[in-house]
């Protein structure tokens, strides 16, 4: 569930048209058995996927909480099977969930009603989902949106271009490049209302009353919308970054499959002792058979794959990755691979698609290095970290209170300076430093752009005038820098690694970028001990630098880099005297 915000969830299953094959593909997925068994199930769950890191809006499903709204014309009978206590033991069969039947319009039920005004929670909302997709949306990030948002309904569509570590390209009114942005965080960007039914469609309990008129819930999305309009109920759209699964696709359903079966044990969808299988077939991973199916000699099934009843598969066959409904024969030797197999009229010549499928369980952050969990990059560098920038701030506590006073009396404005830069994956973070400029002097830095002395997007000039008195002693002697040692602390940053970069500079050079924050940003690292600050040569030192850092990163190179350092601190220190 979410941090704040309770839900009543209602899933409509919509009727959508015909494809090439007379059927809807959702309509044979719910109609057929065991494959409406697995849909249901995972529609009810997989509304959230993940519980630590995606949105779960059906969390209790078996208390009634969910039901869903099925076309009237459809024979889904979900709660009715002599095989119930062979199927899954979390599937939609031993749930108390309801199915509401619809023609025009969708009534809904007054108990269910009654249950969401009983609350009387303003942080309640009742959730309609639209069963043909299947989206995976960051919990707590739809939770601060939800919040945020000052309106009675929110129609939320999951759009994969707002995830994190995706590029946009920007362009000016005229159509033209005005730059690349790409964002490290999941992002959210309000939109029209559109006359399709969104993925969820979030409405706030205390004003159900106006929006069901005698309980009924309009069936097509433009009817909603002309009565908030009419009622002055205030609806907002907003698109989300996250990732979406059409169900109405072959790719979309199977992707959907493979992820639901992945969450069954083997153990509870044992029928093999109602099915007539050949001695030498083998079943390898997750295969889910129906009843009454015939397996021929040397058949090779591979999971996840779903076989409907009544099939039957001659000898020799192999099926990976795939759906066969109900009644299909596969003829001997033939290759399945990655297809949903039904009705009759079959092409079983129809070229193989390679097209990878959405794994909507992945974890992973892009292009960013990884290191196993026990690891000195991983785990004991961390430690090392902690205690080393502990006893820094220990030993230096006098210092940093006469510094501060020095800074106090010399200069108005505060005594640190915070600038916002990324660490680690690219979060963004409040970067630690004792003021040694004067107030607004990253103002003034455009201005003296012009004049900078390095390349690339960092700025340097030798003389600065926007440096304040006690400013330049602090940064020959590198006093400035020791309250990022707080970061170091919380875990924003490490004691050696990358230059700590903000955003701007970061966007520039994407590849770069993305390995120089597979790491936390150091206080010191590589580039600061062998920097030569040639002319024009600075900035391609500095990628030279992080990558070499990143590329061979280990405890001995850290102990050889803080060596350095501590021997160039205190050269630069005798030198003031």
């Amino acid at each position: 569930m979410l941090l704040s915000h309770q839900f009543m969830n209602m899933i409509i299953i919509p009727r959508n048209s015909a494809d090439s094959n007379g059927e809807s593909l959702l309509r044979f997925a719910l109609t057929n058995e065991p494959v409406a068994g697995v849909v249901f199930d995972g529609l009810c769950k997989q509304r959230g996927i993940k519980m630590d890191s995606v949105l779960r809006l059906s969390a209790k499903c078996n208390t009634g909480k969910t039901f869903y709204a099925v076309p009237y014309e459809w024979e889904i009978e979900p709660f009715k099977s002599r095989h119930q206590n062979k199927m899954p033991r979390q599937s939609l069969y031993n749930r108390k969930t309801s199915v509401i039947r619809y023609k025009d319009n969708i009534t809904i039920p007054s108990e269910h009603l009654r249950s969401t005004k009983q609350k009387g929670d303003l942080n309640q909302w009742f959730v309609v989902s639209n069963g043909r997709f299947v989206t995976q949306i960051n919990a707590d990030f739809l939770d601060r949106v939800l919040g945020g948002i000052k309106a009675d309904i929110v129609a939320v569509n999951a759009e994969p271009g707002l995830l994190d570590q995706r590029e946009k390209v920007r362009l000016t009114t005229e159509g033209k490049v005005a730059g690349f942005c790409r964002t490290y965080s999941d992002s959210v960007e309000f939109t029209f209302v559109s006359v399709r039914w969104p993925h969820h469609l979030f409405i706030k309990t205390d004003v159900l009353d106006r929006v069901l008129v005698d309980g009924i819930l309009p069936l097509t999305f433009t009817s909603l919308s002309d009565i908030c309009r009419s009622k002055e109920i205030m609806l907002r759209a907003v698109n989300l970054g996250g990732m979406v699964l059409d169900l109405e696709t072959e790719d979309g359903l199977l992707s959907f499959l493979d992820t639901t079966l992945l969450d069954i044990q083997d153990s509870k969808f044992d029928l093999r002792d109602l099915n007539e299988i050949s001695g030498d077939t083998r079943l390898i991973g997750k295969v889910l058979l129906g009843k009454n199916i015939r397996i021929g000699p040397k058949a090779v099934i591979i999971g996840p794959t779903i076989i409907g009843n009544d099939t039957r598969i001659e000898g020799g066959a192999v099926i990976n990755s795939s759906i066969i409904g109900p009644g299909v024969c596969v003829p001997e030797k033939q290759f399945v691979l990655g297809r949903i197999i039904r009705g009759t009229q079959i092409n079983w010549e129809r070229p193989v698609r390679h097209k990878s499928r959405v794994n909507l369980l992945q974890d992973s952050h892009g292009p960013f290095r990884k290191w196993p969990g026990i690891s000195y990059a991983r785990c004991f560098k961390r430690i090392a970290d902690f205690f080393a920038a502990a006893m820094v701030l220990i030993l230096f506590a006098p210092v940093l209170i006469l510094v501060a006073l020095a800074i106090k009396l010399t200069s108005p404005g505060p005594v640190f300076y915070k600038d916002r830069r990324q660490g680690l994956h690219g979060k963004e973070f409040n970067c630690l430093k004792f003021r040694t400029m004067i107030m607004g002097a990253d103002k003034i830095q455009d201005i003296l752009r012009i004049v900078s002395q390095v390349d690339g997007p960092q700025f340097k000039i030798n003389n600065d005038p926007r440096i304040n008195t006690v400013g330049w002693f602090l940064r020959e002697t590198y006093i400035d820098e020791i309250p990022q040692f707080l970061n170091v602390l919380f875990g924003q940053m490490s004691i050696v690694g990358p230059r700590p970069s903000p955003k701007s500079e970061n966007t520039l050079c994407p590849f770069w970028r993305d390995a120089r924050l597979s790491v936390r940003p150091g206080i010191t690292g590589l580039w600061q001990v062998y920097r030569t600050r040639q002319p024009m040569k600075d900035f391609q030192e500095w990628i030279h630098y992080d990558i070499e850092y990143i590329r061979n990163l280990s405890l001995k190179m850290d102990l050889s880099i803080c060596w350095k350092t501590a021997m160039k601190l205190l050269e630069n220190f005798i030198d003031q005297f």
